[in-house]
């Protein structure tokens, strides 16, 4: 089995409880991950999100750079990024858009909702992907109705309850096991490139 590093993720993450991999949370501090091995990164996003004037950071410089150093990675050793659909990282970064060719480096980008693998509220998000093409990812789930939405705006069911900080953070347990899954399949075929 190949084993995945997962950067920054959460202290209470469901990564944890999988096997083969090698999880850096903010005790572990992912700036000292020394590579060599496909990655799932999830580097904070509230600098690079659409509510980014309201974001309060202690070193805002740094936190950008943990997001650029995360596609340094990727670059290198494959794997996929996850940030909120719409991320100015990929303006920064020169990355390509959700349906648009790869980039130099086979990189691709998805838009998923992440409601189809259990969270509650829809939650678009993009997809960075190096190392695996898209005829070879695993199967998406089916699609799912949301329950609750991220924050009200118009179009959205005044019925929908709002979700809390904790539950916008969560990564749901079958979406962390997905990605996984594209983190080893990008592994495997950069060895062969």
């Amino acid at each position: 089995m190949t084993v995945v590093a997962v950067l920054f993720a959460r202290a209470d993450s469901h990564y944890k409880s999988l096997p083969g991999l090698d999880v850096w949370d903010e005790v572990r501090d992912a700036r000292r991950w020394p590579g060599g091995a496909p990655l799932v990164a999830h580097p904070p996003c509230r600098l690079w999100g659409k509510l980014r004037q309201f974001a309060k950071s202690s070193d805002p410089q740094m936190e950008r750079q943990l997001a650029i150093d995360a596609i340094s990675h990727l670059w290198r050793f494959g794997g996929v990024l996850e940030h909120p659909a719409g991320s100015t990282l990929w303006a920064h970064m020169g990355l390509p858009r959700p349906g648009r060719a790869p980039d130099s480096f086979g990189g691709w980008t998805a838009q998923v909702r992440q409601c189809d693998w259990g969270h509650p509220a829809e939650k678009l998000t993009w997809l960075y992907i190096v190392g695996c093409h898209p005829d070879d990812m695993p199967a998406m789930p089916p699609p799912v109705k949301p329950t609750a939405c991220i924050k009200p705006q118009r179009g959205v069911p005044r019925t929908l309850k709002i979700v809390t900080k904790p539950e916008r953070e969560l990564t749901p347990p079958l979406f962390a096991t997905w990605l996984v899954e594209v983190a080893r399949r990008c592994g495997k075929r950069r060895q062969y490139e």
